[in-house]
């Protein structure tokens, strides 16, 4: 008897990605025994096309990108990867040959992070096509890294550079100029998500989230959750050379830069006695950080201060899911 048209996709194209406690992706749901001693960590990410990725990105990036999103959630919290339940919902008529790519991406970054799927969904839509994950990774006790904890004078840092992914959009849509090593464009289409520093600075840091939807307005989310204000310094913030390249030639790229979205940077808060345990663990992760300003008392706000150190407003908010 021959597979139902659902069947025989998920046994062509994701039953290769299946690990320890999938059960083949052949039952309804997957059996998994938590590792012993450690807690649970869950998130849950979705990819639309069009809105979180162009419709004609390679499809073996999509599917990358997909998981690397939602590691990024589990580097914020300090967590290590084990699985994940992947939901697509594809435009009918969708081409074998880019679900195969599709799956590709996904077998190269479950190798590369250390994870495999344990099961979802595949549905056919109308379209665009929509993308769903949900991740699991593990914890020790109480070590997970939360957003709220920052308290008043502390540092506030961040990994990587800012303002790549935003760039590299802009590169691909045509209104920035050309990007001649495709630095932008890959931090763009590939994210990386900083899980080693995530790990690291258990027990140093105070507070932290990933950068998903603009440095400043996450970091809003970070003082809301803490209940204090923040100073962010515009000159602090670190860039990639191409990025640097544009701020220098129009210093309001720098205010662009820090309201646009797609960096996937690790932005924390840390005790200024820790700035050197800090720069220990990000140099045991291989992943440099910056302070780029502090945590207040008073009102919940973000002060955003630019070259001359007077406060200046951001041309957006950041980026927003409705």
């Amino acid at each position: 008897m021959s597979l139902p048209p659902e069947f025989a996709l998920i046994a062509r194209h994701f039953r290769g990605l299946a690990g320890e406690g999938a059960l083949d992706l052949q039952d309804d749901a997957a059996l998994l025994a938590p590792p012993p001693g450690l807690e649970l960590v869950l998130a849950a990410d979705a990819m639309v096309e069009g809105v979180h990725y162009l419709p004609d990105d390679p499809p073996e990036t999509v599917g990358r990108k997909l998981l690397r999103v939602n590691l990024s959630d589990l580097a914020a919290m300090g967590a290590e990867p084990l699985a994940y339940l992947m939901t697509t919902a594809l435009p009918r008529g969708t081409p074998p040959d880019w679900l195969a790519a599709f799956a590709a991406g996904l077998a190269d970054d479950q190798r590369r992070f250390g994870l495999h799927v344990l099961g979802g969904d595949t549905v056919s839509i109308p379209g665009p096509a929509c993308l769903s994950l949900t991740i699991l990774g593990t914890v020790p006790p109480g070590q997970a890294l939360r957003r709220a904890g920052a308290r008043p004078g502390d540092d506030l840092w961040v990994s990587g550079t800012i303002g790549d992914g935003m760039l590299g959009l802009g590169v691909l849509q045509g209104r920035i100029p050309a990007d001649p090593e495709g630095h932008l464009t890959r931090r763009y289409r590939l994210p990386e998500p900083r899980l080693a520093l995530g790990k690291a600075l258990r027990g140093v840091a105070r507070a932290a989230m990933d950068v998903s939807d603009g440095l400043a307005q996450d970091l809003g989310h970070l003082c809301r959750a803490g209940g204090v204000g923040a100073v962010l310094d515009l000159a602090a913030i670190p860039l990639s050379p191409p990025a640097a390249a544009l701020a220098l030639e129009d210093p309001c790229w720098r205010a662009r830069l820090a309201a646009g979205g797609d960096d996937y940077e690790l932005l924390f808060a840390a005790d200024p006695a820790d700035a050197g345990r800090v720069e220990a663990a990000a140099r045991a992760a291989g992943t440099p950080v910056a302070r780029i300003g502090g945590f207040t008392d008073g009102h919940v706000e973000v002060t955003v201060l630019g070259p001359e150190g007077d406060a200046v407003s951001l041309p957006q908010g950041g980026w927003s899911h409705f």
